[in-house]
């Protein structure tokens, strides 16, 4: 049987199992503590025992005699084998969290399909990035400049930093990313930043509208759906131009499986003669419109190029959509048109 802790001052209660630590169970149950490092090392995650006992693998690095006598315990490494009452502040839903500058290097880049890659980042000293899900990342480029990523793995699996990033031509910063990057290349970003991000709190039925790379954030949304458990039901519509474009498709179709209240559907808006393509065509927004003439009761999250995102509020809000219910994600050209960025709503 899983032990019961208890978090004051907010009277909060999760489970956890033997052999789990504090911040992992917190997360799996939607509570969100504080951390820093997951590793016992920075102290972000410090805060007192009332009751029960803690123990760690590995003794903490930030955790001296002093904090101990004052029974103060890091609960990113600790585990119980008992019932815990502790004292530690929450993190609202709405409260931002810490921006940090951190170095990080590329841990891997994999091409997702002919023109995107998933560039995997490990952050420096072993540090952790707090985020909610659907949240952004800058890196921060030699000359001052910046270019903006969604995060595209959900919070409670952030060993790496995954980015799906698309190539643009003449984009500088793409064509070293696509060409020329060295193996364990060093980079330096900024982060988390956005006001897109997964509500929590709200149990309403949910629409997903994504185009192109905008599928990182929605798939960092769903993976911390299907982490914390949600019972509403939630649609995804993915926008694309042909086949081509369409990528981690056997993850959506396992999702379905994994979730009978989920569904997605991919659309194409320019399909080639060779995709054989059977499923829905045309401009995205206008499918989801056309399967929820009324969208009055739904959350809706928005995430791709300035068009979709600029015709689907349009579109949705003459069905009844409130513009309180809908958060976007839009994806834009820097200035010098060089790169794309992503400019956060």
């Amino acid at each position: 049987m899983p032990n019961k802790v208890t978090v004051h001052p907010s009277g909060h209660q999760f489970d956890i199992d033997e052999g789990e630590t504090i911040l992992d169970a917190a997360m799996r149950q939607n509570i969100e503590l504080p951390y820093g490092c997951r590793g016992g090392a920075c102290g972000s995650c410090t805060g007192f025992v009332l009751k029960g006992d803690i123990y760690y693998d590995d003794a903490p690095i930030a955790l001296d005699d002093e904090m101990k006598a004052n029974k103060q315990a890091l609960f990113c490494i600790g585990k119980t084998r008992s019932d815990l009452e502790i004292s530690i502040d929450e993190i609202e839903e709405a409260t931002p969290l810490e921006v940090r500058q951190i170095g990080c290097h590329v841990s891997s880049k994999n091409h997702l399909c002919h023109d995107v890659i998933a560039l995997r980042l490990a952050l420096d000293n072993d540090e952790r990035l707090q985020y909610h899900a659907g949240q952004y990342i800058e890196f921060i480029l030699e000359d001052g400049k910046r270019r903006a990523f969604s995060i595209a793995n959900a919070p409670h699996n952030d060993d790496l930093i995954e980015l799906h990033i698309r190539h643009v031509n003449g984009g500088l910063f793409t064509d070293f990313l696509f060409e020329s990057m060295p193996a364990n290349s060093s980079l330096k970003l900024q982060g988390p930043m956005g006001s897109f991000y997964l509500r929590e709190n709200r149990n309403r039925p949910i629409i997903m509208v994504g185009g192109g790379t905008g599928f990182g954030p929605l798939k960092a949304m769903i993976e911390h759906i299907e982490y914390v458990g949600f019972d509403q039901p939630i649609h995804i519509f993915m926008g694309v131009r042909a086949l081509r474009d369409l990528y981690m498709n056997d993850m959506a179709k396992q999702w379905m499986q994994n979730n009978q209240n989920l569904s997605f559907i991919p659309v194409l808006s320019e399909p080639m003669n060779e995709d054989n393509w059977q499923g829905e065509t045309g401009f995205v927004h206008q499918i989801v419109a056309e399967k929820f003439p009324d969208m009055s009761n739904f959350d809706i999250y928005m995430s791709g190029p300035p068009p979709m995102i600029n015709a689907a509020v349009d579109l949705f809000t003459q069905q009844g959509a409130a513009k309180e219910n809908m958060f976007s994600d839009s994806f834009e050209y820097s200035a010098d048109a060089t790169q794309a960025i992503a400019a956060k709503k």
